[in-house]
Order: C-alpha cells, then sequence, then structure tokens
C-alpha cells in the first residue's frame, strides 16, 4: 500500500527510516539490548525531529499529524531495531493522548509541551499485579480528603515507569459503584512526589532498551487539579485511548517482521550451500515469500485502522484485527528469518534473534491477542 501514501507521507516514511538507520547502529542496538537502559539521547535526537510527537498538535509542540503518520514513523523506527524502536515510540506515552480528548487547558499547557520536545517521559499505569488484562477491576484507590486525592496501591509492567517524569494513574475512585468501572477515575502524578516510587523490572524477554517498571502508591497526593476530565470516566477513556495505541501496536510489528524480512532476504541471496544461494531453493524461497505476503496483508490492516481512526472515528474491531493479525505475523515471521539463518540465526551477532524476542510483547502488552478476540468475537455476534 506504499503507492497509497501521498508526497508528505512518504516523505516522513523516508526521513523516519533515514534517522533510525543513522542512530540506531547493530552495534548500539546490541549494547543497549544487553544493558537494558533506556536510549535517552538517542530519544532527545528523535524528539528534536519530531518523531515522537507525530499526533500532538502544533500549538502545543507537535507536528500535529494524525495516527497513520504516527505509524508510518514507528514502522520504520522498530523496522532497523526492535528494542530501539519501541523505546523511542513509546516516550510520550499515551498521556497527551488522553489530555487533547479529556484535559482542561491547563493540564494541556502544563504536560504536552515538555512531553511532545522530549524535555519530559511519560507513564501510563493502569496495570495492576492481581488483574492483568482485567482493568473493569482496580485495587488501586483514590480517596477524596479536602481539595486533594490520596492514591494507595499498586501498578505492574508499566512502561517507562522507573524513568518518567509524568504519570497517569488509573483508580477505584468510588469503591461502591456498581458494575465496578464505573467508580474509575483517571489522575495526574509526577517524579518526586511523596508516596510515588517506581523499581525497575529486570529480565525481559525482548524490548530491553523500553525499560518497564513496577509503581508503588502510599498515601500519594494529588491535588484535585489532577483530575483527568470527568470523576468516574477513567475506564472508558481508558478503552478510547487503548483505541489508537493499539494501533501503533500494530505498526510496531510490522516494523518488526519486515525487518527480520529484510535480513533474512539479503541473507538467502549471499549465503551458499551445495554450491549456489540458498534462495534457489524452493523451501527458502517459499518461506520468504509467504512471509512478504504475510507482511504486506498486516500492513494494509494498520493503515486501514489508522486512516479510520483519522479520518472517521475510532473503530475497534479494526483496531483489534489489525493488532492481533500484526503481531501473529510478527512472531511467525521473525521466526521463519531465524530459521533461514540456521544456527548463525540463533546468535546475537545476527540480530534476527532479538526481532523474534522483542516480537513477543506486541501479543501482550496493550490488550492481549486473546483480549482483541473478544472484541471481534462481539461485534460478530451482533452482526445479524
Amino acid at each position: 500500500m506504499e503507492f497509497k501514501l501521498n508526497n508528505e507521507q512518504m516523505e516522513i516514511k523516508r526521513a523516519a527510516r533515514e534517522f533510525a538507520e543513522k542512530e540506531f547502529t547493530p552495534e548500539l542496538a546490541l549494547e543497549y539490548d544487553q544493558k537494558e537502559e533506556f536510549p535517552l539521547s538517542i530519544y532527545k535526537n528523535a524528539s528534536q525531529l519530531g518523531f515522537t510527537s507525530m499526533r500532538i498538535p502544533c500549538e502545543y509542540g507537535g507536528q500535529g499529524y494524525g495516527v497513520l503518520e504516527d505509524c508510518i514513523v514507528v514502522e520504520e523506527l522498530c523496522r532497523v531495531d526492535p528494542g530501539l524502536g519501541v523505546a523511542v515510540s513509546l516516550g510520550n506515552l499515551m498521556i497527551p493522548d488522553v489530555l487533547l480528548r479529556h484535559g482542561n487547558e491547563e493540564q494541556k499547557k502544563k504536560y504536552i509541551p515538555p512531553l511532545a520536545t522530549g524535555e519530559k517521559i511519560a507513564a501510563a499505569a493502569f496495570t495492576e499485579p492481581e488483574h492483568g488484562s482485567d482493568i473493569t477491576r482496580m485495587d488501586s484507590t483514590a480517596k477524596k480528603a479536602d481539595d486533594e486525592w490520596v492514591i494507595n496501591g499498586a501498578k505492574e509492567f508499566i512502561t517507562n515507569a522507573p524513568i518518567a517524569d509524568t504519570f497517569i494513574i488509573l483508580c477505584q475512585s468510588d469503591p461502591n459503584a456498581q458494575p465496578s468501572h464505573r467508580g474509575q477515575s483517571i489522575f495526574l502524578a509526577e517524579k518526586g512526589m511523596s508516596g510515588l516510587e517506581a523499581t525497575k523490572l529486570h529480565g525481559k524477554m525482548g524490548i530491553k532498551p523500553c525499560v518497564t517498571g513496577s509503581l508503588c502508591m502510599s498515601d500519594l497526593k494529588v491535588p484535585d487539579a489532577n483530575l483527568v476530565g470527568e470523576l468516574n470516566k477513567g475506564f472508558y477513556y481508558t478503552l478510547e485511548l487503548f483505541d489508537g495505541t493499539r494501533i501503533t501496536v500494530a505498526a510496531q510489528a510490522v516494523g518488526m517482521a519486515q525487518g527480520a524480512f529484510e535480513k533474512a532476504l539479503n541473507y538467502a541471496k549471499t549465503r551458499k550451500q551445495f554450491g549456489q544461494p540458498i534462495m534457489n531453493f524452493q523451501a527458502v524461497s517459499f518461506k520468504l515469500v509467504d512471509m512478504a505476503v504475510k507482511i504486506e496483508s498486516a500492513r494494509l490492516m494498520m493503515y486501514k485502522a489508522a486512516w479510520l481512526y483519522d479520518k472517521e472515528k475510532p473503530n475497534p474491531v479494526a483496531t483489534s484485527m489489525a493488532k492481533a493479525y500484526a503481531s501473529r505475523v510478527a512472531m511467525e515471521v521473525t521466526d521463519d528469518a531465524i530459521q533461514i539463518f540456521g544456527g548463525y540465526g540463533y546468535l546475537a551477532d545476527y540480530h534476527v534473534e532479538r526481532f523474534h524476542r522483542c516480537a513477543k510483547i506486541t501479543e501482550i502488552y496493550e490488550g492481549t491477542s486473546e483480549i482483541q478476540k473478544l472484541t471481534i468475537v462481539n461485534y460478530l455476534q451482533k452482526q445479524p
């Protein structure tokens, strides 16, 4: 579908690819993967060029584009390196999105510009240790005390938690609400606030430069002004957020698959066995064909979901289909890439094993593939 992109979108694609190929060198990619360290200097460079603020309006320091343009950038970053690509693309995760839709002007002006410019980093705290994908239930509580809220609880698997400056936290603000999700609210918190503590998680399978952590709230006090939108609407705001962010996860998956495919294709053309390039063997060439078809299909689904989000309205079914399919394609294509490399594919120095390790997370975060299928099933059940 590349030929359907307009000239400006093609230029964005070219610029993002050029940036990633310059900044994400194989040596650095290996180093950050082994160190499990966020690439702060690379992130700031990407921010200065606008790659981390594609869908933030110009008035708040962003580029003023839509989800489609953001996905174009994310795909190109993850194509060159999945770990660095994900880390850079998730630096201002969700906070600008929720504030642009539901924040007041004071919140927008205070929190969005520093995230747009890369001066600050964001974290969105939804997942809890006991509930995982089930965000209808929150053990984290927010209780009103005069003109502030007191938050207690714990969050788990929170992207950027150890390095973030700004947080949004989903809490149970009405303990008596039935069903419970009707009593949830979103609050803004900041690094350094008393009672807010982040702990880095180590030993992840993939996307290691994208640091993840646990969050503990112990009598964390936030002013009433830090309530985002309406009281007890947090669950609905969160679902709305996922309709957009899940599309960018599909873009991550497409990029990872594309990057692994290109490495496998180049290897198949140059690696010789039995006196000829292994590309000449149908067992290899047909595998590459299947990989190419899957990637193109996943890309088209991702583009469609992004286009619908930008031009019409968020389409949860298109989003879930794109994420579920693209993430599965990423797993299959990166696995096939390792197989084409053979024993070398198992070694870190040949990089494709890292693509496979990183691809797995796209089937898990922002809603597991099973959660996506539930969304699709609900849609199918309503069809005549």
